[in-house]
């Protein structure tokens, strides 16, 4: 008997291996996403209140904080997020809009040195139609890149391989981020 034929599981055997990600479930259901614009039940507005660890909150500011994607891209995707509920980019304080880029760059600093990133992708989406999961809270995403990551997987089995639990990579980013002076 092959590997293939002692698989158990739904439907036919065929050559296929299954990579299971229950925790996926929760982000494709809506789980921890606001009803409404409100503060109320946002999780960018709960983060601040936990401890770090709890929260996967590498960095905190005087007006942001960068924090770990619960539903990440890729291993180190971090989110740099404005404390002040405020949706859309052009409604932040001056004070926060420079946090914020900061917060990005430190970011792509302790990425690269925690795991050696070749490169990002930074950006916010603006609005539910533009992608945003999250709309009633900006958020700007920091996603490191590396030669190859995008492989088989994502393209054919729809699925992201992250090697390394949230917490690990949180203690990493967090211990390489740069002194801010």
């Amino acid at each position: 008997m092959t590997q293939f034929e002692e698989q158990v599981g739904a439907g036919e055997a065929d050559p296929f291996l299954r990579l299971w990600t229950p925790h996926r479930m929760a982000y494709i259901k809506g789980d921890n996403k606001p009803a409404n614009s409100e503060p109320d039940g946002c999780p960018f507005c709960t983060i601040p209140g936990m401890p770090d660890e709890e929260g996967l909150v590498v960095r905190r500011g005087e007006h942001a904080f960068a924090v770990l994607n619960l539903y990440p891209y890729n291993p180190g995707h971090l989110m740099a997020c404005p404390y002040r509920h405020v949706a859309d980019y052009t409604e932040m304080s001056a004070e926060e809009t420079a946090e914020v880029a900061a917060l990005t760059q430190q970011a792509m600093l302790a990425v690269r040195h925690a795991s050696g990133a070749h490169g990002f992708n930074i950006g916010m989406n603006q609005g539910a139609v533009a992608g945003a999961g999250i709309a009633a809270h900006l958020h700007q995403h920091v996603v490191p890149r590396w030669g190859g990551d995008t492989n088989f997987m994502p393209v054919v089995g729809h699925t992201k391989v992250l090697p390394q639990l949230l917490g690990d990579t949180r203690e990493l980013i967090a211990a390489s981020w740069p002194d801010p002076g």
